[in-house]
């Protein structure tokens, strides 16, 4: 098999998440290696493949172990790598709005990430709002609603199918599964739809049975 895909905990790890769910939404073979964020040889057996120490890691064994780190540069590298998949839109102008739709996904919403960190397993309603938080939320729902609206008539996801776009905002989806802000019809529709996606119902299985609690990732529940 020649692409192998290193990530850490299901219940925690967003960054993880997306080019995961990607290739298992896509059809595309890969192996998994999952590493424990408590495991005391995490760091060793990332720094095997990637310099950077920190997961998502994509390693092309066909290609002479090509390393490609960080999750936006594995969905771009899967996107050239697999064009039949169409993991981008066909459309140029559309293509270009997904990927700052991703850009922003990727670069911004502190607040949100820092206060309402991703937690498959948790169901911690309330918990994490703030003002600035409520923000971050805002600007998503606009996104999601906007671009729903656009090519809602071609498909259930952002740009009609599913894409790079959806596997970005997936991590959200969970986050507000956990922690149940109070979101328009349009979001709630869309957080359904990803959430029964059969690759999002296995990664959200498989989280539900880690039995590791990693203390920096749990804000709101004490270690048991």
């Amino acid at each position: 098999m020649a692409l192998r895909l290193l990530i850490g905990n299901k219940n925690y790890s967003s960054w993880s998440l997306r080019p995961w769910l990607l290739l298992r939404q896509a059809g595309i073979s890969f192996i998994e290696e999952r590493l424990g964020f408590n495991d005391p040889l995490f760091k060793s057996r990332v720094l095997r493949w990637s310099s950077a120490g920190k997961v998502p890691v994509l390693v092309d064994h066909d290609r002479n172990d090509l390393v490609v780190w960080d999750s936006l540069a594995i969905a771009e590298y899967l996107a050239e790598r697999h064009p039949e998949k169409l993991l981008w839109p066909a459309d140029a102008a559309e293509r270009a709005t997904a990927r700052s739709a991703c850009a922003e996904m990727h670069a911004g919403f502190a607040q949100l990430r820092a206060m309402m960190s991703m937690n498959v397993s948790a169901r911690l309603p309330g918990h994490g709002w703030n003002v600035a938080v409520q923000a971050d939320i805002d600007r998503i729902v606009m996104l999601w609603e906007s671009l729903r609206s656009r090519h809602r008539e071609r498909g259930p996801y952002l740009f009609g199918a599913f894409g790079i776009a959806d596997a970005f905002f997936a991590p959200v989806v969970f986050r507000f599964q956990t922690y149940a802000p109070d979101l328009p019809l349009g979001a709630t529709t869309y957080m359904q739809t990803m959430l029964s996606l059969p690759a999002m119902l296995e990664w959200s299985q498989a989280a539900e049975q880690e039995n590791e609690f990693v203390v920096e990732d749990e804000p709101y529940r004490r270690a048991p």
